[in-house]
């Protein structure tokens, strides 16, 4: 592990020292440029392949229990497949995935208690899995969108960049509240998804994902298999709005979404009887269904470069609500404000500055409660964990971005208990 993490650092500032001139060779912004025309010879044939690197870097000058460094890193493997150009059959893909994690995660390293991981490339164990093995066909000119196959829940629902370091601003939130049974990147599924493109406003779209926490197993994890122990389907609805806001037209997503698990799962307090399990040791009630939901807003603000429409200051509000019967974690939102190309020499950098909050369930912090008087405990009674991040994105090349970040957490786990925690991050991201 040491070894890797090394290399990896070493790489990123060799890269970064190689500068801009490699860049320019590559003719299409990738480290291994266009492998003496076989890479456009490929991709005009029909096939694309993807090779990403990303690690994160992490170290606590203060909370926990002790001061650590740790690293994670992910190694992302894939290919699309135009089926057009290969087959004729009109607008249709397959894309294909496989994802490699390994490396340590701070958040149990040194002990921090945090509900939400200083380093979100961690998780989902150490291990090759199939993230993606999908079809994609369109229908009348793209109004009509169906995709089945292995699918992630977070690429099409409650979908949101991961330029942070801190999980609480990273990904599709929904699976950083109720991540038991939403399983993000880079955990795939059986699904399938269907989504209706509305002319000048936006979409609607549909889901039906198989619940089974066999695909969360690291064994065999790259097999496209379905292991046994299938619990019900999630169906996930959203509905999403994309205007151009004012004379400078400028872009905005907002999305409104809603899902519905058909799983029995246990309630998180109250036991068969309806008296609470953590007094009578009785079995928990089994509760049909668990559901939530979530709005993901995006808005540029600002155009201050006509020649660059990406360029400015940009706003996003994050929000999601789980039920209360069987989600520890009920609800979690996140604010920040994103600045791309924040100096003229620099256009394709980035600010980002976020701050997050993320609540245990009331009826939760109530069974602590209730084990503390009972003389039970005494444990900690938790409420919500705050968290901020600061980062600023280097675009050293075409192919070589670095993102150093300063995170605060306050109070690590929902409660006062524990030290505030500070970390000192870097998220470095290479395309291959």
């Amino acid at each position: 592990m040491m070894v890797r993490m090394a290399a990896g650092v070493l790489l990123a500032a060799a890269l970064a020292g190689i500068g801009t001139a490699r860049a320019e060779d590559a003719g299409n912004g990738k480290l291994t440029g266009d492998w003496g025309g076989v890479r456009t010879d490929l991709q005009k044939a029909g096939v694309d392949f993807q090779l990403g690197y990303t690690s994160e870097l992490a170290y606590n000058p203060a909370g926990g229990t002790k001061d650590q460094l740790s690293y994670a890193d992910q190694l992302s493997f894939g290919a699309t497949f135009d089926l057009d150009r290969l087959l004729g059959v009109h607008d249709a893909k397959i894309q294909l995935t496989i994802t490699d994690r390994n490396g340590r995660n701070l958040s149990d390293d040194a002990q921090l208690g945090t509900l939400q991981q200083v380093q979100e490339i961690f998780g989902r164990g150490q291990t090759w899995r199939l993230t993606q093995f999908w079809y994609d066909q369109k229908y009348f000119s793209g109004l009509l969108d169906w995709k089945i196959g292995r699918l992630t829940v977070g690429e099409d629902f409650a979908s949101f960049t991961c330029s942070f370091q801190n999980l609480t601003f990273c990904g599709s939130q929904p699976g950083n509240i109720v991540g038991n049974y939403w399983y993000n990147w880079p955990v795939s599924q059986w699904a399938t998804r269907l989504k209706a493109n509305i002319k000048d406003v936006g979409y609607v779209q549909v889901g039906v994902y198989q619940m089974n926490p066999g695909f969360l197993n690291v064994d065999q994890a790259v097999l496209p298999n379905t292991p046994a122990g299938t619990t019900g389907a999630m169906i996930p609805v959203e509905f999403g709005w994309t205007p151009a806001l004012g004379p400078a037209r400028l872009p905005g997503s907002y999305k409104f979404g809603a899902w519905y698990d058909t799983s029995t799962a246990a309630d998180v307090l109250d036991d068969d009887d309806g008296n609470p399990e953590i007094l009578t040791g009785r079995p928990f009630e089994d509760r049909r269904g668990r559901y939530g939901a979530y709005i993901n807003f995006l808005q540029q603000l600002t155009h201050p470069d006509a020649n660059d429409p990406s360029r400015g200051l940009s706003i996003f509000l994050n929000a999601t609500i789980a039920d209360r019967r069987t989600a520890t974690i009920d609800d979690q939102i996140a604010l920040g404000l994103l600045y791309k190309g924040p100096f003229d020499a620099r256009p394709k950098d980035e600010i980002g500055l976020a701050v997050g909050r993320t609540h245990v369930n009331g009826r939760v912090a109530k069974g602590q409660r209730l084990l503390n008087d009972a003389g039970l405990g005494p444990v900690a009674v938790q409420d919500a964990e705050y968290a901020f991040e600061l980062y600023y994105g280097l675009q050293a090349t075409d192919w070589l971005l670095a993102r150093p970040n300063l995170q605060f957490i306050h109070h690590p786990g929902g409660t006062s208990h524990n030290d505030d925690v500070v970390v000192i991050g870097l998220k470095t991201s290479i395309d291959f």
